[in-house]
């Protein structure tokens, strides 16, 4: 369902469920749009804006024409725009309830752009409010919700939207050439409301037990039977036509063949080329036959009919460190339910077994690649080609740093290097010269802040970081006199001891210069070093990044210089417009995304949020075509083979319905058929 905000311009349409679905009913009026350092215009087929860079979000918005538009029957809302100045631009869309303050009562989604650039972007209306049954739940990200108790937004009560680019250093121009409200809102499968007593909600098989769904499994006899279907299915779809042995493009041109996965610029547009010679897209899957477990720790009436009270599942037990949530900080037991569920689907034999029916699943479905963090002997079947990673284990922090996963290692010490060379020196026999193969990540989602966050954070360390007594040998070099620094920083500092002993951070305006060189040469170090550890070992292989999650231009464009291809962690609807930061031109692996919804039992969408799993394949199917004609995209790998456990991952909570497959092991037929979809058209 589209209901349009916008019509062929910005035509406010807001409908009731039950009128048609593109009626109009107000035609644009200026009137209902104020501008905040702006101007506007419109010649019926868009609204050019035109803002200044004086205030901090200069833009438009666009009021309600009855003081509030009803979006309770959509998911989201749609922004068509196109960037039609000359500097790139990220621009805003906020949603807003009466109360809005940037933060509560209001929404927000974005999308960056180059000069002469379209697209459209979504923005989800968050709005469920999930439940803690008073604290009587913890240790998830996600909760049953509570009917009728908004969250972040009440998509009944919608008064204006706000379009604006957020702290300009200088003027952009942007056309907004549709806004809709979209999709069949999907009301959540799991209430607190579902049961009189609601404990115990998880079933045997680890699912939500107060309601049914479209796949979910009944019974062991169910299980098996769901076995056997999928032995025809798969026999029926074995897998693309015209794919080579390592899922690359048989029917394409010929290219060198070097017995291994590298790189090319073919056309205009990067590949990566098979070992066979074969132009080669990665389309791929992360935590393949990865077992999650969840914690039952304080959880004792959560579980009805616990699978780890039979002997044969005892093996599903373990203990494992929370970083994050209720348990931070502690080693607590956990269970896993989709490892239990393995074993009742496939016998005592499943870890034999399970391994060749993933490498079938995976030809069958349209994959060609076995991405990060995945099962090692499923890799080592060598039918489809894989990725490794090394990461800086047990090595000393930059004590300054903070980051939503840690620290970032201090790249000058020599406990960095020698951890690296630890980790890739164990590859040799496996992954190191292994043409299956296609490279290495290192490490994942650091915390590189902003573009002198980290010479900010060496400057807080103690006298004995390394990276400290590197950064106090440049300045030394550069200004040769304390006093001259202290003229350039505006700092008192007696000696080069005294900034060495000193803990306080600069003023970052007036260190700026040294400060960004020295994070340039941190990041640099960074990348150099990984390299080089890698190539000594696999000199034949692909250093593919540190698949950033957030970063800024310095650690980007140190990242092209020394890897053979730069991967982003990249959860959103659409990479169409990806763009470089700092502008370089190099091959990019997307390794990880993925959309969610709350249709099947599972109380958390994920990152990116989706009506119900016909929204979720189709908005697989816009993000992986997006990524396969941008000129710089070589791969995607999803996030992640299997749902996350009801009830929470051990680690940090995380309880995303973001599987191929369910707790049970049971395929989402949509996701499927897309992803099959894909791999059938991967080279057309």
């Amino acid at each position: 369902m589209k209901t349009l905000l916008c019509g062929l311009l910005i035509t406010l349409s807001i409908t009731a469920a039950t009128w048609a679905d593109d009626q109009l009913l107000e035609k644009f009026d200026l009137a209902n749009v104020t501008t905040t350092d702006a101007q506007v215009t419109t010649d019926g087929a868009a609204l050019r804006v035109v803002t200044g860079h004086q205030q901090p979000w200069p833009g438009v918005r666009i009021s309600a024409p009855d003081g509030r538009w009803d979006l309770s029957a959509h998911v989201e809302v749609a922004v068509s725009v196109k960037n039609i100045g000359t500097n790139p631009a990220t621009i805003f869309c906020r949603v807003d309830n009466p109360g809005a303050d940037g933060v509560k009562h209001c929404v927000t989604g974005s999308t960056s752009l180059q000069p002469g650039r379209a697209g459209t972007f979504m923005v989800p209306l968050k709005r469920e409010s999930g439940s803690t049954l008073d604290g009587k739940l913890f240790g998830m990200r996600g909760y049953p919700v509570i009917p009728g108790e908004p969250g972040d937004l009440d998509p009944r009560n919608i008064t204006q939207l706000l379009i604006f680019v957020s702290r300009p250093a200088a003027g952009h121009a942007f056309e907004i050439t549709g806004i809709a409200a979209v999709g069949n809102y999907t009301p959540p499968t799991a209430s607190i409301t579902d049961a009189a007593s609601f404990f115990p909600f998880i079933d045997t098989f680890g699912q939500y037990n107060h309601k049914n769904w479209p796949g979910k499994t009944q019974s062991l006899a169910d299980l098996a039977a769901k076995r056997e279907r999928e032995t025809a299915d798969l026999a029926a779809h074995p897998g693309p036509v015209g794919w080579d042995k390592f899922g690359g493009d048989d029917t394409g041109p010929q290219l060198k063949a070097t017995g291994f996965f590298r790189v090319e610029k073919i056309g205009g547009k990067w590949w990566l080329v098979d070992p066979a010679g074969h132009r080669f897209f990665s389309h791929g899957i992360d935590c393949v036959r990865m077992l999650d477990a969840t914690p039952i720790e304080e959880r004792s009436t959560w579980f009805a009919d616990f699978p780890g009270d039979q002997p044969e599942f005892k093996e599903f037990f373990s203990e494992a460190f929370c970083l994050k949530g209720h348990y931070a900080g502690r080693t607590v037991k956990c269970f896993s339910f989709s490892g239990a569920n393995l074993r009742r689907k496939y016998g005592a034999d499943w870890k034999t077994v399970y391994p060749e029916l993933v490498q079938r699943r995976l030809r069958s479905w349209g994959l060609n690649t076995i991405g990060n963090w995945s099962d090692a002997a499923t890799c080592r079947l060598r039918r489809t080609p894989y990725t490794d990673t090394i990461g800086s284990h047990n090595v000393r922090q930059i004590e300054g740093s903070a980051g939503y996963w840690g620290k970032f290692p201090d790249v000058f010490d020599l406990s960095f290097a020698a951890s690296l060379r630890r980790d890739m020196d164990g590859k040799k026999g496996g992954s190191a010269g292994d043409p299956w193969c296609l490279g290495y990540f290192s490490d994942n989602e650091m915390s590189w802040g902003d573009d002198t966050s980290l010479a900010v954070a060496v400057l807080k360390s103690p006298a004995d970081q390394a990276a400290k007594k590197v950064f106090l040998s440049d300045l030394q070099a550069k200004y040769g006199d304390i006093a001259k620094l202290n003229s350039v920083w505006g700092t008192a500092h007696k000696s080069w001891d005294d900034l060495l002993q000193s803990r306080e951070a600069p003023d970052k305006q007036k260190a700026e210069a040294d400060l960004a060189a020295f994070y340039t040469r941190i990041a640099e170090q960074y990348f150099r070093t990984v390299r080089d550890t890698i190539k000594a070992v696999a000199p034949s292989q692909l250093y593919l990044g540190c698949r950033f999650a957030d970063n800024n231009d310095r650690a980007a464009l140190a990242a092209a210089k020394f890897c053979d291809v730069v991967s982003f962690n990249l959860y959103r609807r659409s990479v169409a417009n990806f763009q470089f930061p700092g502008g370089a031109d190099a091959p990019v692996l997307i390794g990880e995304f993925h959309l969610g919804a709350l249709d099947r039992g599972l109380f958390h969408p994920g990152l990116v949020p989706v009506a119900d799993q016909a929204a979720r394949a189709q908005a697989y199917i816009s993000y992986v075509n997006g990524a396969l004609h941008h000129p710089q995209i070589v791969g995607t790998h999803w996030f992640q083979y299997q749902d996350e456990p009801t009830t929470g991952r051990c680690y940090d909570g995380e309880n995303y319905q973001i599987g191929f497959v369910d707790v049970a092991d049971t395929p989402y037929a949509e996701t499927i058929a897309a992803s099959r979809r894909i791999g059938a058209s991967l080279y057309r």
